[in-house]
């Protein structure tokens, strides 16, 4: 089959040309942004990119088009697929119907920390010999890849609430059908497209309506808004974490030499399943371990051998990732856009560095956040960074539609907001100094911010 993606390039529709493109099949693909890294992995697999959505596409003649949620109506190769009456589908969709039917799917899903746990839990299959195939937002360092197919019976998915498509405003992941399903946490987000927390919460109950009887949730105890779900109705079998049936111990501090290691137990029952050593941090990380070991029990794999597996995760690219250190200045690259991960990723990093100062250069680029609805609780967000610096893009309050230097105001003179990507750079330099932690967080590229400071760095400490 030749199938043709509209809108390739983003992470999810990237991942599925890639699976499509192992299953067989002829796959090209257009973007409104055909640029690297997205291009160049795609076109190494083989897949043809075109820049734009010009009719004149339709000549390619596929016999499908795979429609991603970034195309609306009024895009000229819509318009032209709708008025010709060729077959369209969805990307999860497809995804559902010709790459997860006939597996035993594992889908995670949750406000916060899908792609990390769902690289535990694929890396613990692949450990224990399973072989799985996944579908990550982001790409794991234990596999290198976002995506693969395989022949194994499992498939681990990260399981995304946002919208299907313009023709499909249900979540992604009632495409999905699981028959293990993480229910990590559930806050509000995706303000772009649900009104409320209740809403969100309406498809989470969908996706619980897809599970089988002798399916399992895997449901964080501790929130309300996941408690709130299942009281709407419940068919499957169901391990809380957090409270109830997983928990973790407190962890131990094992490090040496200024580096701090977490080890922390792990309890199923009441009766100890072994001790995890690694070199994350944070509670969140500790809550994302629990829901992957008791995802793998679910398809056979021992808690302590997934506990031990998990002394090799090597996490995620862009989760606590170390761009580099240079005269003696640290910079990590986060991912965390919403004020929620933006602290406990702080509060991870404020373990690891203890009093060592902590600089954050924040960019609130998600539609969420562009939309102001998280405005008020930045401050509090930031409390454990020692200097805070805010990017607002060019325009400044007119590209967020809010005043990011009011938001940040509370924080005082330890907070500054920026509308010019050099002047922040320089602002960052001229604070910095040997020993400092220079967390940066942004869930796009931020205008390559993070080789910038470091080569500024560079210059400053050359003379």
């Amino acid at each position: 089959m030749h199938i043709h993606i509209l809108g390739i390039c983003g992470t999810f529709m990237g991942g599925l040309a890639v699976l499509a493109k192992q299953a067989g099949h002829r796959v090209t693909g257009c973007d409104a942004n055909v640029y690297p890294p997205m291009s160049t992995q795609l076109e190494a697999q083989g897949i043809e990119l075109i820049e734009g959505f010009d009719p004149n596409q339709l000549a390619l003649a596929p016999d499908l088009f795979v429609i991603g949620n970034v195309v609306s109506r009024g895009n000229p190769l819509m318009e032209a697929i709708l008025n010709r009456n060729l077959p369209y589908v969805s990307g999860p969709q497809w995804l559902g119907e010709h790459v997860l039917r006939g597996k035993w799917t594992l889908a995670v899903a949750g406000t916060h920390g899908k792609t990390t746990t769902t690289s535990m839990l694929a890396w613990i299959l692949e450990d224990a010999g399973y072989q799985p195939g996944f579908l990550v937002g982001g790409v794991p360092q234990n596999f290198g890849v976002s995506a693969r197919v395989t022949e194994s019976d499992f498939f681990v998915i990260e399981a995304d609430e946002y919208d299907t498509a313009f023709f499909d405003k249900r979540s992604k992941f009632v495409h999905y059908r699981p028959r293990t399903a993480i229910l990590n946490n559930l806050e509000y987000d995706h303000a772009d497209i649900f009104p409320d927390l209740a809403a969100i919460e309406t498809q989470f109950h969908h996706l619980v309506r897809t599970v089988p009887e002798q399916g399992r949730l895997i449901v964080n105890g501790l929130e309300a808004s996941l408690a709130r779900v299942l009281e709407r109705g419940c068919w499957s079998e169901t391990e809380q974490f957090g409270v109830g049936d997983w928990r973790a111990g407190e962890p131990a501090d094992t490090g040496a030499g200024g580096h701090t290691q977490d080890s922390f137990d792990i309890w199923f029952k009441d009766a100890l399943q072994g001790r995890v050593n690694w070199a994350l941090q944070g509670t969140h990380n500790r809550m994302n371990a629990l829901a992957a070991i008791a995802a793998a029990r679910h398809v056979g794999v021992p808690p302590a051998q997934a506990i031990e597996s998990l002394s090799r995760f090597a996490n995620v690219k862009r989760r606590m990732e170390v761009r580099g250190v240079v005269d003696g200045i640290t910079v990590y690259d986060d991912f965390a856009h919403h004020p929620t991960a933006i602290q406990t990723t702080l509060l991870g990093l404020r373990k690891r560095v203890g009093a060592a100062r902590i600089l954050a250069v924040l960019e609130p680029r998600s539609n969420t956040m562009k939309l102001g609805v998280m405005k008020a609780q930045l401050p509090a967000s930031l409390e454990a960074a020692d200097l805070v610096f805010g990017y607002g893009a060019a325009g400044g309050k007119d590209a967020l539609g809010w005043d990011l230097a009011e938001s940040l105001a509370p924080l005082g003179e330890r907070a500054a907001a920026f509308s010019d990507l050099p002047a922040l750079v320089q602002a960052v330099r001229a604070a910095a100094r040997p020993g400092d932690h220079v967390l940066v967080m942004s869930n796009g590229g931020f205008g390559g911010v993070h080789q910038k400071l470091l080569d500024a760095f560079g210059a400053r400490a050359a003379g």
